[in-house]
């Protein structure tokens, strides 16, 4: 405040206190009308100070941004584009990206889902001017346009623009486009009429992210969370996991670059090629509020902005694989389905029949029964060859008994005759083995689809107020080391099923014996504790799923007649005794050979010493 403005506003005050000493009424004291008065002289001082601070702010502000600095006074406001699925509100100060919420998905306390606020997460764009200043486009302020409906390529949304006028035909303008039905948005950045106003070969777009706890396990947010980007070059890759730090430097061309959630992604994709970038995850461990924070930075090529070609696509929404596979260049990888043939088990055999089952179901716990007898129905022949294979064994047992009865113990003789008996009776000990392990992909594919899909997102089913997390059917009062502090009774009746399973095939998988036999009780324990924190969708699959397989070998076991497998064994001993007079040894009397001499030489070594 100058010299003049003070002494004005002291003549004010001193004419307001005679006005009220002479002339104010009788229904207050004139002290307390003048103080009301001098009140009134203090606030108006302090609003003309307010409003000279921030005016002078603004004046300094554009004085430093130079030639881009008529567009550095404004007032910022926030103006909105939404569809059926998502909100986004965007700041006029910088036309960038305010908030996004998923109208249809709510956080695990209920509350409405923002991907993306002011709060936590924060985009920006710079470039430097040729003057050598480097200009952000949060310094600058943008008019927005009136929205308007668009139709291209057979779809329907509504697109605003945002410019800065600089000055004749010179203007930096953002337009985003969002189309019906769909969690992407269009955004087109123009510089028109700059070419000599800006330098460098790269704009810098800056995303910080502070992601926000969306579900219950906090664990296992921050284990399902990273930046995920996919370069022209090399394809889909990431930041792995790290309970600290992890970073990429990027000099290659980059498709995309996406800040993927457990449930949830928001990414960037480019209509060409961003000329690179650099991300970082950081975890603390003792933030309980923020799960990680991500940041990347992301170069844009200049002349691609310059020539009116600077367009990108925005995501935000679920990991649906649906929905993301339509989008290209992998970005369906931000749904972790797992690695190799796993992958392809849940993509061409799993997913097409839960999206088929989710159609005219409406209980994912009645899905998942429904996916089990799908799965079993599949694997059956496998199921009926491996139990044969085992009755063939069982009908052995008294052979094998009276092996190990003669050996006395000396285990490497007995494996050698135990395999000679099995080369005599045409039995493969392979052959129940290998029925297993074809599905094993099958089972291992599960470990990846439940935990990350998102339609059994807060489903409940039974107890269990959520599929896509662990039920809690008690909280202990402490915590068991590697268990947790809850009770998951979905996974003890995994556990419990597991072990009546593993019973059953013991009885008649009679190679399985000694230490052997006591892990494969041990195994389910095990497991136990592992997946006592995993989903409850995955917990109950595998317990519907040992129930089935158990009632499906004891169906067998009442068509397979164990008297009808040892007289098809005796039959091919002596098929196997006329076979082996026309012809020479087979392979695995070539391998009983190498068995039997490998025995004899280490005995020898043993007699020297």
């Amino acid at each position: 405040m100058d010299r003049n403005q003070a002494i004005g506003f002291g003549l004010m005050a001193v004419l307001l206190l005679a006005y009220s000493f002479f002339f104010a009424g009788t229904d207050k004291p004139a002290e307390q009308v003048a103080v009301q008065e001098i009140a009134k002289v203090e606030h108006l001082q302090q609003n003309n100070a307010v409003v000279e601070e921030d005016s002078l702010a603004q004046f300094r502000r554009a004085a430093a941004l130079g030639a881009f600095g008529t567009a550095a006074t404004g007032e910022a406001s926030t103006v909105t584009l939404e569809n059926e699925n998502i909100r986004v509100a965007f700041n006029t100060k910088g036309g960038q990206v305010e908030e996004v919420l998923l109208k249809n998905y709510k956080t695990y306390e209920g509350d409405p889902l923002l991907l993306f606020d002011s709060e936590s997460s924060e985009t920006d764009i710079a470039f430097r001017a040729a003057d050598g200043k480097i200009i952000r486009l949060s310094d600058l302020y943008f008019t927005p346009s009136e929205i308007k409906e668009v139709a291209a390529e057979g779809k329907t949304g509504k697109t605003i623009s945002f410019r800065a006028n600089l000055g004749t035909g010179q203007y930096i303008e953002q337009v985003y486009t969002l189309y019906a039905e769909n969690f992407l948005m269009g955004y087109k950045l123009n510089f028109e009429g700059l070419d000599q106003q800006v330098a460098g070969n790269t704009m810098t777009f800056t995303w910080s992210d502070r992601l926000k706890q969306l579900e219950r396990d906090l664990k296992q947010n921050r284990a399902k969370s990273t930046i995920n980007y996919y370069t022209a070059e090399d394809g889909f890759d990431n930041l792995s996991i790290s309970e600290t730090e992890e970073q990429a430097l990027v000099e290659e061309p980059i498709k995309w670059v996406a800040n993927k959630q457990n449930f949830f992604t928001a990414g960037i994709i480019a209509g060409n090629s961003f000329a690179g970038a650099e991300m970082k995850a950081t975890v603390d461990p003792a933030d309980t509020l923020v799960v990680k924070t991500l940041t990347s930075q992301i170069y844009i090529p200049t002349k691609d902005v310059l020539a009116g070609s600077g367009e990108f696509m925005f995501y935000f929404g679920p990991n649906d694989y649906k929905i993301l596979n339509n989008i290209g260049n992998d970005f369906d990888k931000n749904l972790d389905l797992g690695w190799g043939i796993f992958s392809y088990v849940n993509k061409w055999l799993i997913i097409p029949a839960f999206d088929f089952l989710e159609n005219y179901i409406g209980n994912y716990g009645i899905i998942i029964i429904l996916l089990v007898l799908y799965i079993k129905t599949i694997l059956f022949p496998l199921t009926y060859k491996s139990y044969v294979s085992m009755a063939k064994m069982k009908v052995l047992k008294p052979e094998i008994d009276a092996i190990k009865e003669r050996n006395d113990g000396d285990m490497q003789k007995t494996q050698v005759d135990t395999m000679k008996l099995y080369s005599e009776m045409g039995v493969s000990p392979l052959s129940g083995c290998l029925p297993m392990l074809l599905q094993m992909p099958i089972l291992f594919a599960m470990f990846n689809f439940f935990p990350n899909s998102i339609e059994l997102r807060q489903e409940p089913f039974l107890w269990a107020n959520d599929l896509s997390t662990y039920d809690v059917f008690a909280q202990l009062p402490f915590t068991i080391p590697f268990y947790g502090s809850h009770v998951s009774m979905f996974t003890l009746l995994m556990t419990a099923s597991t072990i009546l399973y593993t019973w059953s095939n013991n009885q008649i998988n009679t190679s399985m014996q000694g230490p052997m036999k006591f892990y494969s009780y041990l195994m389910p324990l095990i497991f136990m504790f592992v997946l006592n924190s995993f989903p409850a969708g995955l917990s109950f699959y595998y317990f519907v799923s040992n129930i089935v397989t158990f009632g499906q070998q004891t169906a067998i076991r009442k068509f397979v007649d164990e008297g009808k497998v040892r007289a098809k064994l005796e039959a091919n001993k002596d098929k196997i005794k006329e076979k082996k007079k026309k012809g020479g040894p087979s392979f695995t009397e070539r391998m009983q050979e190498a068995m039997r001499q490998a025995q004899e030489l280490e005995q020898k070594k043993k007699a020297k010493k």
